[in-house]
């Protein structure tokens, strides 16, 4: 799947400026299809000469002036069909870390629990930031309630699903840094 389906899908949300969707990628779908500033600008940019996307103008003060996005009937209609298209693939890790663990064996048992380490700090971080999101979503409503209430509860389903990725994050990397303590005598 490229970046154009995520970016159509963030758009959902409404007209929003190349910095606007960036934030809204930060906090919603980056947990599960990171890009960068640099990417999203150049597919919005597509996105627009191929017609699913418009693009105005808005001049400002005192700042330079920006563009904003607005998804067209044409791109609504492109990911409505890519919404309902069974995935080409399931789901792979590709995970650095865990090529890093996988050839551990001989090397530094304190490198390998550092990176455990900030493995582990980075999932705390999203986290909570993730949690951060899902009250702010909720807005004092019972998950119940919202789940029936709200006008969309994609962004919510994929909310939780990062809610989860991180908690196993968290609990492999507790599991893996007591199995390193265990090993600490053999060497």
């Amino acid at each position: 799947m490229s970046l154009k389906y995520a970016v159509l899908a963030a758009l959902l949300e409404g007209e929003a400026s190349g910095y606007e969707l960036s934030k809204v990628f930060d906090v919603s779908l980056a947990n599960f299809w990171p890009a960068t500033p640099q990417q999203l600008y150049r597919e919005l940019d597509r996105l627009a000469a191929d017609g699913l996307v418009e693009a105005r103008l808005v001049q400002q003060e005192r700042r330079p002036n920006k563009r904003m996005f607005a998804l067209t009937e044409q791109g609504r209609a492109q990911l409505r069909a890519f919404s309902v298209e069974p995935p080409r693939r399931p789901t792979a890790i590709r995970d650095e870390l865990l090529i890093k663990i996988q050839a551990m064996d001989g090397t530094d048992p304190a490198a390998t629990r550092a990176l455990i380490e900030e493995r582990r700090s980075w999932a705390r971080g999203k986290l909570d930031r993730y949690r951060r999101v899902r009250e702010r979503l909720l807005d004092g409503r019972e998950e119940e309630a919202y789940l029936r209430e709200a006008e969309r509860i994609g962004p919510y389903l994929t909310l939780m699903a990062g809610i989860s990725f991180e908690e196993e994050n968290l609990r492999w990397c507790d599991r893996a840094l007591a199995a390193l303590e265990q090993r600490l005598p053999l060497g």
